[in-house]
């Protein structure tokens, strides 16, 4: 088998997969039921949520301790004439501002899959409502 009919195969099978996973829950071209392959468990979402709100609160008892006395410390260090005490500020200023992003992504995270949890919730109840609603009114035709 030469290169160009292999890559026509190759392309045609290609070509086929995708037209297939266009179908909404890879439901053959006929119809009928199926299972959607999109899940959402809510434990699985608390448990990453929860261990994001864990970090948030034990980093942000130790991320600052500090903050006081390196702020001393530079300060008489500066006013002595050392260049350490500019660079110890920058240090901890430089340490601030990351741990101040990492408490923001952890916060972030947590809030996001907690919305996303009742989010899916409403819907999955939503939908369950709609299909009902269709299946009874089949019945008043």
């Amino acid at each position: 088998m030469s290169f160009d009919e292999m890559w026509g195969q190759a392309r045609s099978a290609a070509t086929a997969r995708q037209h297939s996973s266009m179908r909404l829950n890879q439901l053959p071209a006929s119809g009928g039921g199926g299972s959607s392959d999109y899940t959402v468990t809510s434990p699985d979402l608390k448990a990453v949520g929860n261990e994001a709100q864990e970090l948030f609160h034990a980093f942000e008892v130790d991320a600052f301790h500090a903050g006081a006395t390196t702020d001393t410390a530079s300060t008489s260090l500066a006013d002595d004439g050392f260049k350490t005490g500019s660079a110890l500020w920058t240090a901890w200023d430089t340490w601030r501002s990351q741990a101040e992003a990492l408490l923001s992504a952890c916060a972030h995270i947590h809030n996001h899959l907690e919305d996303t949890n009742a989010t899916h919730a409403k819907r999955e109840e939503l939908l369950a409502t709609n299909l009902s609603v269709e299946k009874l009114d089949k019945h008043f035709k």
